[in-house]
């Protein structure tokens, strides 16, 4: 009766048979390492977008104004003065 209640409350005893089936195999550190990247990646993006309805929208803005601002910064300036025109008169 004991041994059938043991087994019934989830403990593992190396007494009762079938013990190493619940072992836990603990994976390789760089499987680990890799798992650990992911999921912090994960919660760094829920909290990038928390609250934002549609983030791939955001982040297709976003790339598209980052592309703006490079277009920009290679584009030379009409007349070399920076875009600014001055009247004189």
């Amino acid at each position: 009766m004991t041994m059938r209640l043991n087994k019934r409350m989830g403990m593992c005893l190396s007494c009762l048979g079938g013990a190493a089936d619940d072992v836990v195999v603990t994976p390789d550190p760089e499987i680990r390492r890799r798992q650990l990247a992911e999921a912090a990646e994960k919660r760094q993006k829920e909290t990038t977008y928390r609250g934002v309805k549609n983030p791939e929208a955001v982040e297709r803005k976003k790339k598209k104004q980052e592309e703006i601002e490079k277009q920009e910064m290679t584009t030379p300036a009409s007349g070399g003065g920076g875009g600014l025109k001055w009247q004189m008169g």
